[in-house]
C-alpha cells in the first residue's frame, strides 16, 4: 500500500525530528540576560545594548559581540534576540547585542560616519565593562548580518582609523562616541583598542560607494519608505559619490582592506543564502577572495535553501525565511568557528 509506507515514512521522519529537538533541546543551558543597558547618547539619542551570560558556572567567557541588520535604516537590536539566545544557550560565551543610530534616527540628520562612530565607541564600552558581566575583554568576537555585516567589517579594516578631528579632517577619519576615560582617539588608535579576535560576517555590504552611485540615496532604495525616512545623501546635503569619493570609500570595507603584511586581521568567517538578492553570493565571495588576495585568513560557506536575513526573529514570508527551521546550522557552524579559536583545547 504506498499510501501506507507514506504514512509510516512521515511517522519515522517525524520520530527522528522529534529525537533530533530533544537532543539540540539537552545541549541547550540556561543564562541571564541584561537588558537596556545605556552605553551613549550622542546627539541626545539613547543607545542602549542587551547582555546575555550563560549560566555554566564560569568566572570568565568569551564576549561575541551583535550588531543587526536593516540596511542602516531599519530594525534595532531586538532582531538579533533569538540569535543572542542561541549563542547564549548553547555556547560559553558573553553577547552583547549592539544598538547604533541609525540613517532616519535625530530627524534624518545621521550620517554614515556618525553609525561607524557609534559602533566603533560600543565596542570600546564593551570591552571596558563586559568584565562586570563575567566576559573577558581580552577574547572578543564581533558578529553582525547585512547592514550589522559591514559594520563588523568596518572594525575590522577601519578600526586603526581614528581621529580627534572627524570626518572633516584631510583624511576622513572616525571619532567614537564612547571613549574610556582620560583616552582620545588617537590614543586608542595607537594602542590598537578595537582590535578583536575573530569575526563571522552574515551576508554583509561592503560597497556603500558603488550602492550610493546605483541609488542608494534615492526612492529606488525602498529601506527609506520602511523607515519613513525622505531618501538623501547618507553624508547629508552637498556630498555625493562624484565630489566626495573619498568619504564613501572611508565607510566601504572593500577598499580598505590591509595587506597582511602591514596589518594581519583576526580568522574572519563568512556565510551567505544561496538565494540571497541583497547580499548575493557572487558578492560575499568577491569580497572573501579580496582578502585572501590580501593574505587575510577568511572562509565562506554558501547555505543552500534559503535567503537574505535568515538569522533574524521569527519568519519573514516575503523573503520566505524562518529562524528556526533556517538558522541552527548556520548558529552551530558560528559556534564550532568561534569554538576553534577560543576554545581549542575542547575540540
Amino acid at each position: 500500500d504506498i499510501r501506507m509506507n507514506y504514512r509510516d515514512l512521515w511517522k519515522l521522519c517525524a520520530s527522528a525530528l522529534a529525537m533530533l529537538l530533544l537532543a539540540v533541546t539537552a545541549q541547550a543551558h540556561t543564562f541571564t540576560t541584561h537588558t537596556n543597558i545605556q552605553w551613549a547618547a550622542p546627539d541626545n539619542h539613547p543607545l542602549t545594548l542587551d547582555i546575555y551570560v550563560p549560566d555554566t558556572g564560569k568566572t570568565s567567557y568569551p564576549v561575541l559581540v551583535i550588531y543587526h541588520g536593516g540596511g542602516w535604516l531599519i530594525n534595532d537590536n531586538s532582531i538579533m534576540n533569538s540569535m543572542s539566545k542561541y549563542i547564549a544557550s548553547h555556547g560559553e560565551y558573553v553577547v552583547a547585542n549592539m544598538n547604533y543610530r541609525l540613517l532616519g534616527d535625530n530627524n534624518n540628520t545621521v550620517t554614515a560616519n556618525q553609525i561607524v562612530e557609534d559602533v566603533f565607541g560600543g565596542l570600546l564600552w564593551v570591552k571596558e565593562n563586559i568584565g562586570q558581566y563575567n566576559g573577558d575583554p581580552a577574547r572578543v568576537a564581533i558578529t553582525g548580518d547585512s547592514a550589522g555585516g559591514h559594520l563588523t567589517s568596518m572594525i575590522l579594516v577601519s578600526g586603526r582609523n581614528l581621529n580627534s578631528k572627524g570626518f572633516d579632517a584631510e583624511v576622513p577619519g572616525f571619532n567614537p562616541v564612547y571613549l574610556p576615560k582620560d583616552e582620545t582617539a588617537e590614543s586608542v588608535a595607537k594602542r590598537d583598542g578595537l582590535k578583536v579576535q575573530a569575526a563571522v560576517v552574515s551576508y554583509g555590504a561592503f560597497d556603500l560607494y558603488q550602492a550610493a552611485k546605483n541609488g542608494f540615496e534615492s526612492e529606488s532604495n525602498v529601506f527609506w519608505m520602511m523607515a519613513k525616512a525622505t531618501p538623501r545623501g547618507i553624508f547629508g546635503k552637498g556630498k555625493t559619490p562624484e565630489n566626495a569619493e573619498a568619504w564613501y570609500k572611508a565607510v566601504s570595507p572593500i577598499y580598505n582592506i590591509p595587506a597582511a603584511n602591514d596589518y594581519r586581521l583576526p580568522p574572519q568567517f563568512h556565510h551567505v543564502a544561496e538565494t540571497d538578492k541583497v547580499t548575493t553570493p557572487q558578492a560575499i565571495e568577491n569580497y572573501v577572495n579580496s582578502l585572501k588576495k590580501a593574505g587575510q585568513e577568511a572562509t565562506l560557506k554558501v547555505y543552500p535553501g534559503r535567503n537574505h536575513a535568515f538569522l533574524d526573529n521569527g519568519c519573514n514570508e516575503f523573503l520566505n525565511v524562518c529562524f528556526d527551521r533556517d538558522a541552527p546550522e548556520a548558529l552551530d557552524d558560528i559556534l564550532a568557528f568561534l569554538n576553534g579559536i577560543f576554545y581549542p583545547a575542547a575540540k
